[in-house]
């Protein structure tokens, strides 16, 4: 063997019988130790698994082991006596010869050999130890395999993978810019990419008709399961293309990834549906299809119903919508009328129900719905005996909100099935959207997606609809995309709809507008959330846990401890001066430097 005389010749994940009596070494830390009485079995763990070790007394009393010290050792494959089927190499053990401690680690503030997980604060503080733990390897390798295969995917749709920048200029997308001070310009910034959306579209009026990247994109907004400020999406975009040609390209691309990494056979071609159409029946624009209970319309029978509640609603121009839970008549009064709280905080007043039972009808609407009325509301909702009907009376977008999150709610409460990877491709977005806190309307995805019609000279705000389309995965969405405005005329008209001026138009998008006017092919594309297939395919429910060095729900990386104050000399070479509630953090920065 040639090398350093430490150097491995197996990993501690692929040893198995057919290694009986061969010589070995292997590299590894020190995962579990236990001591039968004059022999010392170790369990070695890298990445790729765990071994076991059989020591002499002879070599535990040279050597003195500790959990996650890293040591080689030499020895002899033998088979083990008794055999462990939980492990791959749990058929074989390695009588041990030699042993040397490479590296001698201290007392772990956290055991990475646990079975329980430590708190979240912990396992941030410490990454570096909570990355050795098993589940936290498998979901980091996890996120490897399937990004390779989704480059794999687009390298053999013949697109190019081309890097843009990440330092940029400011442009409004959506959510907060973080921003870089200029040392060798004073007084200017630069802005850290949302996404790479301006530099692809310039890609395309360049005539690299296929583009994609594994691209950092980084934005100042609050966190939740499913978002970080800095993340990775893969983004793409395509010359000359409508919304179905970057739609095959993806299907094709995430069949064979989902085949080759997890083994699963997904359809040829995913679902579509408008986003009106996902948020009449689920309401949600990310709905979860691998299952029923989708919300109903019912204001023709609460228009003629005996009902007051219900008629007046329909009298002003609202809605009356329901869900019926198959099988829900069981459900205690108790119990209903705690879901009549869980949908208060989504604006809806109250929760009307009814049950349909073998003794009739049952609940605050029973003496409305005697009769041909019962009849008319059970045909209506296509209700079988022992089915509960809930029921929201409001405007619609409180009504959609409040039985879409009930629903979600409902199928968790009654355990109903959820498996399989159900794809779905939402479209036809609105174009824009009102924004309560500013008092305007706002690109619903962004400023760049065409319209659905290019003829904008009458357009309404609250009814234009866009050309932009989601991806949801299991009720979570993936990724967004769009057709892009190529027309310059109408780039100005939305830029002019949403309120942006002439001089801020040229100030802020210029050089898209001028590469605009140069010639740019009709052009679509997409970007997919890499951290959020990661986490949904690997069975977690957030992202921080595919991600190598996370922050927190603070936006904090504790292990590094940023974000930091930095010097007033630093500072001065970027040419920014502190607001005086920040001078005194400053001061402690000076004094420790």
């Amino acid at each position: 063997m040639s090398g350093p005389e430490w150097r491995r010749t197996h990993t501690c994940g692929e040893l198995d019988l057919g290694a009986v009596g061969q010589f070995v070494r292997l590299n590894g830390w020190v995962h579990v130790r236990r001591d039968l009485g004059g022999i010392y079995f170790v369990d070695l763990r890298d990445r790729y698994g765990l071994t076991q070790l059989v020591l002499e007394e002879s070599l535990t009393d040279a050597v003195r082991l500790s959990a996650e010290d890293v040591v080689m050792v030499e020895g002899t494959v033998r088979e083990r006596t008794a055999k462990n089927p939980e492990l791959p190499t749990g058929e074989i053990e390695i009588e041990v010869t030699k042993l040397e401690i490479l590296s001698k680690a201290e007392t772990p503030p956290m055991e990475v050999a646990a079975v329980d997980v430590p708190s979240v604060e912990t396992r941030l503080r410490y990454r570096f130890l909570d990355l050795r733990r098993a589940p936290m390897q498998r979901s980091i390798a996890h996120r490897a395999k399937l990004i390779s295969a989704i480059r794999r995917g687009f390298d053999g749709e013949g697109f190019l993978d081309i890097e843009t920048p990440i330092l940029t200029k400011a442009t409004p997308e959506g959510a907060r810019d973080y921003l870089v001070p200029s040392r060798v310009h004073p007084g200017s910034f630069y802005a850290l990419p949302q996404s790479p959306q301006i530099f692809k579209q310039i890609l395309m009026c360049s005539g690299f008709d296929k583009y994609y990247q594994v691209a950092r994109c980084f934005r100042d907004e609050d966190l939740r399961a499913d978002r970080q400020p800095d993340f990775t999406q893969l983004d793409m975009e395509m010359s000359f293309v409508e919304e179905e040609d970057v739609f095959a390209v993806w299907e094709r691309v995430l069949v064979q990834v989902f085949h080759d990494v997890m083994g699963v056979e997904l359809p040829a071609q995913f679902p579509r549906l408008t986003w009106l159409e996902a948020m009449e029946r689920f309401g949600t624009d990310k709905p979860d299809t691998r299952f029923g209970m989708e919300i109903q319309n019912v204001d023709a029978w609460a228009g003629d119903s005996d009902f007051q509640v219900f008629r007046g609603t329909i009298e002003r121009g609202d809605t009356v919508r329901a869900l019926v839970v198959a099988g829900g008549a069981d459900l205690s009064r108790k119990v209903v009328d705690g879901l009549a709280e869980f949908v208060r905080p989504f604006g809806a007043k109250g929760l009307a129900w009814w049950k349909w039972t073998a003794e009739g009808g049952a609940g605050p609407l029973a003496r409305f719905t005697e009769g041909a009325a019962g009849d008319a509301l059970r045909a209506a909702l296509g209700m079988r005996e022992g089915d509960l009907a809930l029921f929201v009376a409001d405007t619609v977008p409180v009504a959609r909100r409040a039985l879409g999150e009930l629903r979600l709610h409902l199928a968790k409460l009654r355990e109903v099935p959820r498996t399989g990877w159900n794809f779905l491709w939402i479209t036809a977005f609105p174009m824009f959207e009102y924004d309560e806190e500013s008092g305007r309307y706002v690109s619903s995805h962004h400023p760049f997606t065409a319209p659905a019609s290019w003829d904008l000279a009458e357009a309404d705000h609250a009814t234009l609809a866009s050309r932009a389309y989601d991806l949801v995965l299991n009720g979570w969405e993936m990724g967004s995309g769009s057709i892009r405005i190529h027309r310059t005329d109408v780039q100005r008209r939305v830029f002019d709809l949403l309120g942006i001026g002439p001089e801020e138009q040229e100030a802020k998008f210029g050089f898209l507008l001028e590469a605009l006017r140069y010639g740019a092919p009709p052009h679509g594309g997409f970007a997919l959330g890499l951290d959020r297939i990661a986490a949904l395919t690997a069975g977690l429910d957030n992202i921080r846990d595919v991600i190598a060095f996370p922050k927190t729900a603070t936006a904090a990386d504790l292990m590094c401890g940023a974000p930091a104050p930095v010097t007033s000399q630093q500072l001065r070479d970027v040419h920014v001066q502190l607001a005086p509630d920040a001078l005194e953090r400053l001061r402690g920065a000076d004094e420790s430097a």
